[in-house]
Protein backbone atom coordinates (compact mmCIF):
# COMPACT_ATOMS: atom_id res chain seq x y z
CA UNK A 1 0.00 0.00 0.00
CA UNK A 2 0.99 3.69 -0.18
CA UNK A 3 3.06 5.71 2.39
CA UNK A 4 3.20 1.89 4.46
CA UNK A 5 3.89 2.20 7.87
CA UNK A 6 7.05 1.29 9.00
CA UNK A 7 7.42 -2.34 10.59
CA UNK A 8 8.82 -1.93 14.53
CA UNK A 9 8.59 -4.69 17.19
CA UNK A 10 8.36 -4.64 20.78
CA UNK A 11 9.84 -7.64 22.75
CA UNK A 12 7.87 -10.29 24.74
CA UNK A 13 9.90 -12.77 26.62
CA UNK A 14 13.25 -11.95 24.48
CA UNK A 15 11.39 -12.87 21.45
CA UNK A 16 10.39 -9.83 18.81
CA UNK A 17 6.87 -9.15 17.94
CA UNK A 18 6.75 -7.11 14.40
CA UNK A 19 4.20 -4.46 14.02
CA UNK A 20 3.14 -1.67 12.32
CA UNK A 21 1.19 0.96 13.30
CA UNK A 22 -0.72 4.51 11.84
CA UNK A 23 -2.08 6.85 14.34
CA UNK A 24 -5.24 8.57 14.89
CA UNK A 25 -7.98 8.97 16.60
CA UNK A 26 -10.23 6.16 18.61
CA UNK A 27 -11.52 3.90 19.31
CA UNK A 28 -8.54 2.59 16.89
CA UNK A 29 -8.60 -1.08 15.39
CA UNK A 30 -6.13 -3.88 16.17
CA UNK A 31 -6.10 -6.52 13.45
CA UNK A 32 -5.62 -10.48 14.18
CA UNK A 33 -4.41 -12.27 11.55
CA UNK A 34 -4.88 -15.88 11.36
CA UNK A 35 -2.96 -19.29 11.85
CA UNK A 36 0.39 -19.22 9.47
CA UNK A 37 -0.83 -15.92 7.99
CA UNK A 38 0.76 -12.43 8.83
CA UNK A 39 0.17 -9.14 8.75
CA UNK A 40 0.68 -8.00 5.11
CA UNK A 41 -2.86 -9.82 3.84
CA UNK A 42 -5.15 -7.87 1.96
CA UNK A 43 -7.82 -7.46 4.59
CA UNK A 44 -5.07 -6.16 6.74
CA UNK A 45 -4.26 -3.56 4.38
CA UNK A 46 -7.19 -2.88 3.30
CA UNK A 47 -8.41 -2.09 7.01
CA UNK A 48 -5.35 0.09 7.38
CA UNK A 49 -5.78 2.33 4.60
CA UNK A 50 -9.63 2.55 4.94
CA UNK A 51 -8.50 3.26 9.35
CA UNK A 52 -6.52 6.22 7.95
CA UNK A 53 -8.51 7.87 5.98
CA UNK A 54 -11.28 7.93 8.76
CA UNK A 55 -8.56 9.22 10.67
CA UNK A 56 -8.44 6.13 13.12
CA UNK A 57 -5.25 4.33 14.71
CA UNK A 58 -4.48 1.24 13.41
CA UNK A 59 -2.08 -1.49 14.26
CA UNK A 60 -1.37 -4.86 12.62
CA UNK A 61 1.45 -7.38 14.11
CA UNK A 62 2.66 -10.97 13.58
CA UNK A 63 2.49 -13.56 16.36
CA UNK A 64 5.45 -14.84 17.56
CA UNK A 65 6.79 -17.84 14.79
CA UNK A 66 4.49 -15.88 11.68
CA UNK A 67 5.75 -13.53 8.87
CA UNK A 68 8.51 -11.15 10.15
CA UNK A 69 8.16 -11.72 14.24
CA UNK A 70 10.86 -14.00 15.99
CA UNK A 71 10.45 -17.29 17.70
CA UNK A 72 10.07 -21.04 16.03
CA UNK A 73 6.31 -22.06 14.94
CA UNK A 74 7.01 -25.40 15.90
CA UNK A 75 7.03 -23.72 19.99
CA UNK A 76 3.29 -21.88 18.75
CA UNK A 77 0.38 -22.28 20.85
CA UNK A 78 -3.01 -20.20 21.31
CA UNK A 79 -2.20 -19.15 24.72
CA UNK A 80 0.97 -18.02 23.39
CA UNK A 81 -0.64 -16.23 20.71
CA UNK A 82 -3.06 -14.61 22.87
CA UNK A 83 -0.42 -13.23 25.40
CA UNK A 84 1.39 -11.55 22.35
CA UNK A 85 -2.13 -9.95 21.29
CA UNK A 86 -2.16 -9.12 24.94
CA UNK A 87 1.47 -7.22 24.57
CA UNK A 88 0.58 -5.28 21.41
CA UNK A 89 -2.83 -3.93 23.08
CA UNK A 90 -1.34 -3.15 26.52
CA UNK A 91 1.75 -1.67 25.34
CA UNK A 92 0.99 -0.36 21.87
CA UNK A 93 -2.37 1.41 21.85
CA UNK A 94 -4.51 3.45 24.24
CA UNK A 95 -7.92 3.60 25.31
CA UNK A 96 -10.74 1.98 23.69
CA UNK A 97 -9.77 -0.50 20.45
CA UNK A 98 -11.56 -2.45 18.34
CA UNK A 99 -10.56 -6.11 17.91
CA UNK A 100 -10.85 -7.04 14.23
CA UNK A 101 -9.43 -11.49 14.11
CA UNK A 102 -9.51 -12.91 11.03
CA UNK A 103 -10.05 -16.80 11.17
CA UNK A 104 -7.69 -18.35 13.72
CA UNK A 105 -7.56 -14.31 14.72
CA UNK A 106 -11.21 -14.18 15.80
CA UNK A 107 -10.43 -16.94 18.28
CA UNK A 108 -7.19 -14.85 19.63
CA UNK A 109 -9.34 -11.45 19.70
CA UNK A 110 -11.89 -13.26 21.94
CA UNK A 111 -9.51 -14.63 24.48
CA UNK A 112 -8.10 -11.15 24.76
CA UNK A 113 -11.42 -9.11 24.79
CA UNK A 114 -12.00 -11.92 27.81
CA UNK A 115 -8.59 -10.69 29.24
CA UNK A 116 -9.17 -7.35 29.00
CA UNK A 117 -13.01 -6.28 28.95
CA UNK A 118 -12.53 -2.87 29.72
CA UNK A 119 -10.05 -2.02 26.64
CA UNK A 120 -12.20 -3.77 23.80
CA UNK A 121 -15.21 -1.13 22.34
CA UNK A 122 -16.16 -3.93 20.24
CA UNK A 123 -15.00 -7.07 18.03
CA UNK A 124 -15.65 -8.41 14.20
CA UNK A 125 -14.64 -11.40 13.27
CA UNK A 126 -13.70 -12.45 9.62
CA UNK A 127 -14.70 -16.34 8.96
CA UNK A 128 -13.75 -16.76 13.30
CA UNK A 129 -12.38 -19.98 14.21
CA UNK A 130 -12.40 -20.41 18.00
CA UNK A 131 -11.79 -23.82 18.97
CA UNK A 132 -10.70 -25.12 15.61
CA UNK A 133 -7.66 -27.38 17.05
CA UNK A 134 -10.85 -29.44 18.58
CA UNK A 135 -13.26 -28.98 16.06
CA UNK A 136 -11.66 -29.03 13.06
CA UNK A 137 -8.04 -30.65 13.10
CA UNK A 138 -8.64 -33.48 15.66
CA UNK A 139 -11.37 -34.70 14.00
CA UNK A 140 -9.90 -35.26 10.54
CA UNK A 141 -7.10 -36.91 11.79
CA UNK A 142 -6.36 -39.95 9.86
CA UNK A 143 -4.45 -42.68 11.37
CA UNK A 144 -0.87 -42.14 10.45
CA UNK A 145 -1.08 -38.34 11.96
CA UNK A 146 -2.46 -39.84 15.07
CA UNK A 147 0.55 -42.22 14.99
CA UNK A 148 2.87 -39.44 13.95
CA UNK A 149 1.63 -37.41 16.72
CA UNK A 150 2.30 -40.17 19.36
CA UNK A 151 5.82 -40.99 18.50
CA UNK A 152 7.16 -37.69 16.91
CA UNK A 153 5.29 -35.18 18.85
CA UNK A 154 4.12 -33.49 15.28
CA UNK A 155 2.99 -34.44 11.58
CA UNK A 156 3.11 -32.15 8.35
CA UNK A 157 -0.67 -31.25 7.50
CA UNK A 158 -1.57 -30.59 3.90
CA UNK A 159 -2.41 -26.60 2.93
CA UNK A 160 -4.04 -25.17 0.15
CA UNK A 161 -2.14 -22.25 0.56
CA UNK A 162 1.40 -23.89 1.22
CA UNK A 163 2.34 -26.59 -1.01
CA UNK A 164 4.85 -27.77 1.80
CA UNK A 165 2.51 -28.21 4.09
CA UNK A 166 3.43 -27.32 8.10
CA UNK A 167 3.52 -29.00 11.31
CA UNK A 168 0.31 -29.38 13.93
CA UNK A 169 2.04 -30.27 17.28
CA UNK A 170 0.80 -31.89 19.83
CA UNK A 171 1.91 -28.91 21.98
CA UNK A 172 -0.50 -26.46 19.97
CA UNK A 173 -3.71 -29.17 20.04
CA UNK A 174 -2.90 -30.05 23.94
CA UNK A 175 -2.41 -26.47 25.19
CA UNK A 176 -5.22 -25.37 22.90
CA UNK A 177 -7.61 -26.80 25.26
CA UNK A 178 -7.04 -24.82 27.94
CA UNK A 179 -8.91 -22.13 26.04
CA UNK A 180 -11.57 -23.68 24.52
CA UNK A 181 -14.55 -21.70 24.03
CA UNK A 182 -17.81 -23.55 22.93
CA UNK A 183 -20.41 -24.13 23.78
CA UNK A 184 -20.04 -20.82 25.89
CA UNK A 185 -21.10 -19.01 27.34
CA UNK A 186 -19.04 -16.64 26.68
CA UNK A 187 -18.96 -13.37 28.94
CA UNK A 188 -18.50 -10.53 26.76
CA UNK A 189 -20.81 -7.77 27.03
CA UNK A 190 -19.01 -5.77 23.73
CA UNK A 191 -20.75 -5.52 20.15
CA UNK A 192 -19.92 -8.06 18.15
CA UNK A 193 -20.01 -8.32 14.24
CA UNK A 194 -19.25 -12.03 12.21
CA UNK A 195 -18.76 -11.96 8.46
CA UNK A 196 -18.29 -15.82 7.19
CA UNK A 197 -18.76 -17.41 3.73
CA UNK A 198 -21.11 -20.36 3.09
CA UNK A 199 -18.55 -21.60 0.99
CA UNK A 200 -15.96 -21.54 3.73
CA UNK A 201 -13.92 -24.91 3.53
CA UNK A 202 -12.14 -24.62 6.25
CA UNK A 203 -14.03 -23.13 9.09
CA UNK A 204 -18.03 -24.10 8.63
CA UNK A 205 -20.21 -20.85 8.34
CA UNK A 206 -22.15 -22.40 11.51
CA UNK A 207 -19.04 -21.68 13.66
CA UNK A 208 -20.79 -18.20 13.54
CA UNK A 209 -24.03 -19.07 14.23
CA UNK A 210 -23.11 -21.19 17.29
CA UNK A 211 -20.34 -18.54 18.17
CA UNK A 212 -23.14 -15.65 18.61
CA UNK A 213 -25.54 -18.19 20.63
CA UNK A 214 -22.65 -18.61 23.24
CA UNK A 215 -21.91 -14.92 23.37
CA UNK A 216 -23.43 -13.06 26.45
CA UNK A 217 -23.93 -10.21 24.42
CA UNK A 218 -26.88 -8.76 22.95
CA UNK A 219 -25.55 -6.70 19.94
CA UNK A 220 -24.67 -9.85 17.84
CA UNK A 221 -25.09 -9.43 14.11
CA UNK A 222 -24.11 -12.65 11.57
CA UNK A 223 -23.40 -11.86 8.05
CA UNK A 224 -23.04 -14.10 5.49
CA UNK A 225 -22.08 -14.18 2.15
CA UNK A 226 -23.67 -17.02 0.06
CA UNK A 227 -20.76 -17.32 -2.17
CA UNK A 228 -17.85 -16.42 -0.32
CA UNK A 229 -15.14 -18.85 0.47
CA UNK A 230 -12.72 -18.56 4.34
CA UNK A 231 -10.59 -15.97 2.41
CA UNK A 232 -13.24 -13.63 1.95
CA UNK A 233 -10.62 -11.21 0.10
CA UNK A 234 -12.71 -10.02 -3.09
CA UNK A 235 -13.38 -6.81 -3.39
CA UNK A 236 -17.14 -7.18 -2.44
CA UNK A 237 -15.85 -8.98 0.91
CA UNK A 238 -13.49 -6.53 1.83
CA UNK A 239 -16.05 -3.46 0.75
CA UNK A 240 -18.49 -5.78 3.65
CA UNK A 241 -15.83 -6.15 6.25
CA UNK A 242 -15.03 -2.35 5.75
CA UNK A 243 -19.10 -1.57 6.52
CA UNK A 244 -19.06 -3.97 9.40
CA UNK A 245 -15.89 -1.97 10.92
CA UNK A 246 -17.55 1.13 10.41
CA UNK A 247 -20.55 0.22 12.83
CA UNK A 248 -18.59 -0.54 15.68
CA UNK A 249 -16.57 2.64 15.60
Amino acid sequence: MDNESPIHSLKRDGTAIAYRRSAGGGPGLVFLGGFRSDMTGIKATSLERWARDQGRAFIRFDYQGHGASGGEWADGSIGRWRDDALAVLDQLTEGPQVLVGSSMGGWIALLAALARPDRVAGLLGIAPAPDFTERMIRPRLSPREIDALAREGRFIAPSAYDPEGYPITRHLLEEARDHLLLPGPIPLHCPVRLLHGQRDADIPWRTSLDLAEALSADDVRITLVKDGDHRLSRPQDIALMLQLAESLV
